[in-house]
């Protein structure tokens, strides 16, 4: 069974205990509880990955070389997989600013991906940048014979955007589903062959497929 790409949400900030829109590199740091958590994720791995990234994101660099000490696997920080830059809402907390973030960010799972966030990017931004990253890593780490996991410690919000562009997994589960700090989207390349033929996600945060509409949305903070 080939490797799986595995997309984990960073460890608990002081922006997720404060709920603030925290999108900007390189924002802020894990709390304790989130370096316990990075810990604590990498302990319960039933092995080492084959490789380890994260965004240039301070929290997210945080959390992989938390992983790092566990594992022992060097982590590598890469461009273009930091969160939804959010423009104008950086730092807030206010309830009107994450109903306007919510408003555009659900709009981009619904297709409308050209939408933009005030000042901040739109849904096909992040896609641009994110999506080519992972695809080089599949080409260079995941091919037909890798058999270990190549981990990607990144941030909430573009995770689930990729994870239902690349895994074909559908709105409103998608929107409803935020991903708790550690938790992954889990993605399964798959070949016929040697020819790469597309993704399969296999894990979304606690749930494993098939995920239905039916599952009530969960409660978290706004970049879960």
């Amino acid at each position: 069974m080939t490797g799986r790409l595995v997309l984990v949400r960073h460890g608990e900030t002081e922006g997720n205990v404060a709920k603030l829109l925290d999108t900007r590199v390189p924002g802020l740091p894990l709390t304790e509880r989130g370096a316990a958590q990075a810990k604590s994720f990498a302990a319960n791995l039933p092995e080492p990955p084959a490789r380890l990234f994260s965004s240039q994101a301070l929290r997210a660099r945080q959390t992989a070389q938390h992983i790092e000490s566990v594992t022992g696997v060097p982590a590598q920080a890469l461009d273009g997989l930091f969160e939804v830059q959010v423009g104008d809402l950086e730092g807030q907390g206010s309830e009107a600013a994450h109903q306007l973030f919510q408003r555009v960010y659900k709009s981009w799972h619904l297709g409308e991906l050209d939408v933009r966030l005030p000042a901040g990017e739109t849904g096909r931004e992040v896609l641009d940048r994110y999506l080519p990253v992972l695809e080089d890593l599949r080409a260079t780490h995941l091919g037909p014979e890798a058999g270990a996991d190549v981990l990607v410690v990144s941030h909430g919000a573009a995770m689930r955007l990729v994870g239902m562009t690349m895994g074909g997994v559908s709105p409103p589960f998608t929107t409803n589903n935020h991903l708790d700090n550690t938790e992954t989207i889990e993605l399964l390349p798959r070949y016929a062959g040697t020819d790469f033929i597309g993704w399969e996600c296999t894990r979304w945060g606690r749930y494993t497929p098939p995920f239905g509409s039916d599952v009530a949305p969960t409660a978290d903070d706004p970049m879960g």
